[in-house]
């Protein structure tokens, strides 16, 4: 009878070995065990800790230009650099947010702004496009593929990254501009009672779409496939980056403010490292969501009936 339990368990543990290091010739990723464990080692092949942590470096690179440039174009819009501030206060850890007014203030009054449509905005812009470069590589790499030529991959970089602050300067301005126009339609059509309802959900689902539908595109369009991706095939990783990077946001914040005490730790520089494990984090999360993608990928290839 012992003898027997001690087989089963043996053998138990031999299959969950098995199933995290599987042979890669005898997976068959049309099964849903299979599918798993092709994303699994896609993430050993990968190495998303490492990967994450390149990342991260290239998103602090760029994540005080793209600040600035958000910032420069704010003016523009009628939108006072405090409600920037307020909004950033709203999805970032105490610390990080002091950090980030602490030197935006700085840079601000040093170079008195910047200038838009100028060399200096585009400058910026082209500096905070070195993490969406880094991300373009990894996505490429999830894939097996090797990237576009250079200039192309940096100009598709650029093109995210303005695509990113739009996103940002949208989600800025609908506090302001869409309450006006949400009031005055509600007003027009005689319901304005459920005004207060409808707007508290605009508030609420906006920024995640907008999120959601920029990564969708960046999943679509990066990867340097043959043949090339199709739309709705990359909707698995973008749901999954989304809905993770909501949690991310909120979830990481609440616990820093409520849970986490880095500034005995780390004293003054607490803000930096709170900032790094911010975007260490999101760097897994949407390499994460890229290997997912190459997985349906390739599962849809396989079934299609193209060679592996």
């Amino acid at each position: 009878m012992g003898e027997k339990k001690e087989k089963n368990e043996h053998e138990a543990v031999n299959n969950i070995r098995s199933f995290f290091n599987p042979d890669e010739s005898k997976i068959d990723i049309t099964t849903t065990k299979g599918f798993f464990q092709d994303l699994i080692v896609r993430m050993k092949d990968i190495d998303v800790s490492g990967m994450g942590a390149q990342l991260a470096y290239f998103f602090l690179l760029s994540f005080f230009p793209l600040l600035i440039s958000i910032i420069t174009l704010v003016p523009y819009l009628n939108i006072n650099q405090e409600e920037v501030f307020n909004f950033l206060q709203t999805i970032v850890p105490a610390e990080v947010f002091l950090l980030t007014q602490g030197t935006l203030t700085e840079l601000l009054t040093t170079q008195n702004g910047g200038g838009l449509l100028s060399i200096g905005i585009l400058g910026t812009l082209w500096s905070a496009s070195r993490g969406v470069n880094a991300l373009t590589k990894t996505l490429n790499g999830a894939y097996e593929t090797e990237p576009k030529s250079g200039l192309i991959s940096r100009g598709l970089s650029l093109v995210f990254t303005i695509a990113l602050v739009v996103v940002i300067l949208i989600a800025l301005a609908i506090p302001i501009f869409g309450y006006q126009f949400a009031y005055t339609l509600f007003n027009y059509l005689g319901v304005e009672e459920t005004f207060a309802n409808f707007w508290e959900m605009v508030r609420m689902f906006l920024p995640p779409v907008l999120i959601f539908i920029v990564l969708n595109l960046l999943y679509w369009v990066i990867p340097n496939t043959d043949p090339r991706l199709k739309l709705f095939s990359v909707l698995p990783g973008s749901i999954f980056s989304t809905v993770a990077w909501v949690i991310l946001i909120y979830g990481f914040s609440f616990y820093v403010n409520n849970f986490g005490n880095y500034a005995s730790t780390y004293g003054s520089i607490a803000g930096v490292i709170i900032l790094m494990l911010w975007l260490y984090f999101t760097g897994m999360i949407l390499i994460f969501g890229g290997l997912i993608n190459a997985s349906v990928h390739k599962r849809s290839l396989v079934k299609k009936g193209y060679k592996e």
